[in-house]
């Protein structure tokens, strides 16, 4: 059962809306040595301050947080409003990563749905959306299109307990 909303099946998206998600999280220390050391990734800007403070002149003021900490952190922002419903991931693409993200930066999320279509699976179907993240100031820091493959209503509400006169429905009633 979807756990915050009865409203983001297959069904539910449409090519053009937005959504700005309600939550942010604040980028910790312990959030990118973890991930940095636990792939193996050897970029010493990531975890290394002296040689951080030689790189490019000193240009960064603090260790790097590894891109893919930060887009874990922004594509998990998106998910309750666009795949709580999913079955499968099926592809990020166009990943840009704009701007550096640094200990204790607050993220946020925004996407904007851009190709809903069939699937080969007649119980589910496929959504894209454009993903954006930001600082709380408002600097873009990530962008990129991920699709997912999403449970569709007419086949799952009513397993889902989201049938007219389920319990999400009492809940919000």
């Amino acid at each position: 059962m979807a756990c915050t909303s009865h409203d983001n099946y297959w069904e539910d998206f449409a090519v053009g809306t937005r959504y700005e998600h309600a939550r942010g999280r604040t980028v910790s220390n312990e959030d990118n040595l973890a991930i940095t050391h636990q792939t193996l990734n050897t970029a010493q800007a990531h975890f290394n301050l002296d040689f951080l403070s030689g790189l490019m002149d000193g240009a960064f003021e603090e260790r790097l947080v590894m891109g893919a900490v930060n887009l874990a952190i922004i594509i998990g922002l998106t998910t309750e409003d666009m795949s709580e419903n999913a079955i499968a991931d099926v592809g990020m693409t166009e990943i840009r990563l704009t701007n550096p993200v640094y200990r204790e930066d607050t993220l946020y999320a925004s996407s904007e749905v851009v190709d809903v279509r069939e699937s080969t699976r007649e119980d589910a179907g496929l959504m894209t959306y454009r993903f954006t993240g930001r600082k709380a100031d408002g600097t873009e820091v990530a962008t990129g299109l991920r699709t997912v493959m999403l449970k569709k209503r007419s086949h799952w509400a009513e397993a889902d307990g989201n049938a007219a006169g389920g319990e999400l429905d009492a809940i919000s009633a």
